[in-house]
């Protein structure tokens, strides 16, 4: 791995991590509180791709279960993966991997349409599936009852999910750090 990539995939890292400085909002009726991060796993799939993307938020979570507290309200520990939020967050990998992967893929017909869709399906999709599921599970709910509680995620995640592309779209125009597979790469 070229140390560029390396250096994108810790920039994005800290993006997440950064972004867990805004204070959770916790929700009443489940207990996983609404945060900025997956904003960040939103545009690190979208601006760094598949690979690029999932590695950042893989380094991300293995800092969170190594205990560093990177967390929406300061957490962080293994407790944290195992407990409660653990399938929504261990899921951030494969959804910055899935976005990335259909960026890529559609890299030379990219349009803002494309890429909220590709937000949706990867930030709100895959976390929701991943994160219900685990929650169910761990609190032997409904798998349905748990699925309408994500309810109140909806409206925060859709915003996050335009804003994302946005900011992709326009990093896309400005700097665009995938390669189109139809163009040679830059050294």
């Amino acid at each position: 791995m070229k140390l560029k990539d390396m250096m994108y995939i810790a920039m994005f890292t800290a993006v997440v991590a950064a972004l867990g400085l805004i204070p959770p909002i916790p929700v009443p009726f489940i207990p996983v509180p609404i945060t900025a991060q997956t904003f960040g796993v939103m545009l690190a799939g979208a601006v760094l791709g598949a690979k690029r993307g999932g590695l950042s938020l893989l380094v991300f979570v293995l800092l969170v279960a190594a205990g560093a507290p990177i967390l929406a309200g300061f957490r962080g520990g293994i407790g944290i993966l195992v407990g409660n939020s653990g399938g929504y967050i261990m899921s951030w990998p494969i959804a910055a991997f899935v976005i990335g992967y259909l960026v890529e893929k559609y890299w030379d017909r990219l349009s803002l349409a494309n890429m909220i869709l590709f937000n949706v399906i990867g930030g709100i999709i895959v976390v929701y599936l991943g994160g219900i599921t685990y929650l169910s599970f761990l609190t032997d709910t409904p798998w349905l009852a748990v699925a309408t509680g994500n309810l109140a995620f909806i409206p925060g995640d859709l915003v996050k999910v335009v804003a994302a592309s946005v900011i992709a779209i326009r990093l896309k125009k400005a700097y665009p750090i995938i390669q189109s597979k139809n163009k040679p790469k830059a050294a």
